[in-house]
């Protein structure tokens, strides 16, 4: 017998929208696409604020490390300052001056070309922050003598006495009193000089002769 083959017919029914929910369905798409481009826009944003953030964090590094260098530098100076200034203390005179009790003493022994007058001699004491030679007491006096080396016509070295208003005064003022010191009469334009073991001696201020400065010496 012949199959009975039974045909069906099959129906696919299509879901109709409406055209409110169809626009509805466009704007929803369309307003996640928006979303989504946002967001990408925003993201060079934030990496250019991570890199100014890093930039100024390496800067402020760098401003730190400056301060303590210049801190440093500033400590450093002043340490040597400090410790120059505690030397210079320690030494009650200066390189080339002699210190005796409570003064310095620096014997110019220039050769004859640079001898001087007695007023040339006190210029170069005073742009050395001193004086010529102010004998106080007879240990002084010994210290004088002992300093004035004999040279050349046995002549010897500037001190800080001159005739002024017929009388040997010293450059403090006070007056000579000790006439044992210099037996030889005031003169004016005469100044002294001391000779080793001779005392002082008379004679014109405008002759040349080496010197001997004097200035008090540092306390320690």
């Amino acid at each position: 017998a012949d199959e009975e083959v039974n045909y069906a017919s099959v129906t696919f029914n299509t879901k109709k929208l409406s055209r409110s929910q169809v626009k509805k369905e466009e704007e929803t798409i369309y307003d996640d696409v928006k979303v989504k481009h946002k967001t990408t826009e925003q993201t060079p944003d934030t990496n250019k604020f991570s890199i100014d953030e890093r930039s100024g964090s390496r800067r402020h590094h760098y401003q730190q490390l400056a301060c303590c260098l210049g801190t440093f530098c500033v400590i450093l100076v002043l340490g040597i300052i400090a410790v120059t200034v505690y030397h210079r203390k320690c030494k009650p005179c200066q390189k080339g001056w002699d210190h005796v009790e409570s003064s310095c003493y620096a014997t110019n022994d220039a050769d004859s070309n640079h001898w001087k007058t007695w007023e040339a001699a006190r210029k170069d004491c005073r742009g050395k922050s001193s004086d010529l030679v102010v004998v106080i007491n007879e240990e002084e006096m010994k210290t004088a003598s002992e300093k004035s080396w004999k040279y050349n016509e046995n002549k010897g070295y500037w001190i800080g006495l001159r005739v002024e208003d017929g009388k040997w005064k010293w450059l403090d003022g006070r007056n000579m009193t000790n006439s044992s010191w210099i037996d030889q009469r005031p003169s004016d334009g005469h100044c002294a000089i001391s000779v080793q073991n001779q005392g002082f001696k008379s004679v014109s201020c405008n002759e040349k002769n080496r010197w001997i400065c004097k200035k008090k010496a540092l306390s320690v």
